[in-house]
């Protein structure tokens, strides 16, 4: 059984969210703090933005990351700000939830994505669009891949080539140095262990074709791909092989900004929510956008 924690604040949608004016009524948001067992009984511990409204969005980090990062806060409170609610939480292993961090990982956090779905869907909501930044817009992919039950997927900044990246967190020769010891510590700037990549874990993430599963994901399942101009960590290149691999898939790249959107909430938001706006309006007058579309801000 999840825990429910309220806490009551007022937000006014008629304020600029991350520079988005969103309508002239007021809408009362309560930010809950929800913990929710996962299939192997850790606690996830998530943030739910409650306007009243049954319609939810669920928002995933990155690898490392919580749900405190930007642009979970920023995607979630403007959600929120235009009347719908949100839900930000921390996989296994990360932020508040229990468990210990593991490289590699992807299905499980498919899994823990899973099991905030099947709560909320438990609780009368209906679950409109799940949204992943980085390492989560791999996770939420994945999700839409082997469910088939969300219908609008948001994958900020993910990564299609998964072979690449290693070696920065790793470094050189990390192939072979962990097939020698079984594992590779990570140390952070100070010198200190952040955390311990083993064999098992890194066979993981190489072992995850993402061109397959982006082709397992249903025509019916709508795909947004937002990746930034000046993204030093994921490059723009991946965003263009999702939009050749995934086939009802809009892609928008917006020029300049980083991987984090630091400079560029403001168009990261208001892309995401045109897009979640347009979907709904689609889905109730019955229309169908173009398979593909691309664009640049």
């Amino acid at each position: 059984m999840a825990d429910h924690q309220p806490k009551d604040f007022n937000s006014s949608v008629g304020q600029d969210n991350a520079g988005i004016n969103q309508s002239n009524h007021s809408q009362r948001t309560v930010q809950t703090k929800v913990v929710i067992p996962n299939h192997h009984g850790e606690k996830l511990v998530g943030i739910l933005h409650d306007t009243g409204s049954k319609e939810l969005v669920i928002v995933c980090h990155g690898i490392k990351s919580m749900k405190e990062r930007i642009p979970m806060v920023s995607l979630a409170t403007a959600i929120g700000n235009i009347g719908m609610s949100a839900f930000r939480f921390d996989f296994a292993g990360n932020g508040e939830s229990e468990g210990s961090f593991r490289y590699g990982n992807y299905r499980r956090e498919a899994e823990d994505l899973r099991a905030v779905v099947q709560h909320f869907r438990g609780t009368g909501h209906v679950i409109t669009t799940i949204i992943g930044h980085s390492k989560g817009g791999n996770v939420v992919l994945l999700y839409a891949a082997k469910y088939h039950d969300v219908h609008r997927v948001v994958n900020i900044s993910g990564r299609f080539d998964l072979e690449k990246g290693i070696e920065g967190r790793l470094g050189k020769n990390f192939l072979e140095r962990i097939e020698s010891s079984g594992f590779i510590d990570v140390r952070g700037k100070s010198g200190k262990i952040q955390y311990r990549v083993t064999k098992e874990s890194l066979m993981d993430r190489l072992s995850m074709d993402v061109r397959a599963a982006c082709h397992l994901i249903p025509e019916n399942c709508r795909v947004l791909t937002v990746h930034g101009s000046m993204d030093q960590i994921v490059s723009v290149k991946d965003a263009l092989k999702f939009d050749k691999s995934i086939t009802n898939h809009e892609l928008r790249i917006i020029e300049g900004a980083d991987h984090e959107y630091t400079l560029h909430q403001k168009e990261l938001v208001r892309v995401v929510l045109d897009f979640i706006r347009y979907q709904i309006q689609c889905n109730d007058g019955m229309k169908h956008s173009p398979s593909h579309v691309r664009g640049r801000l």
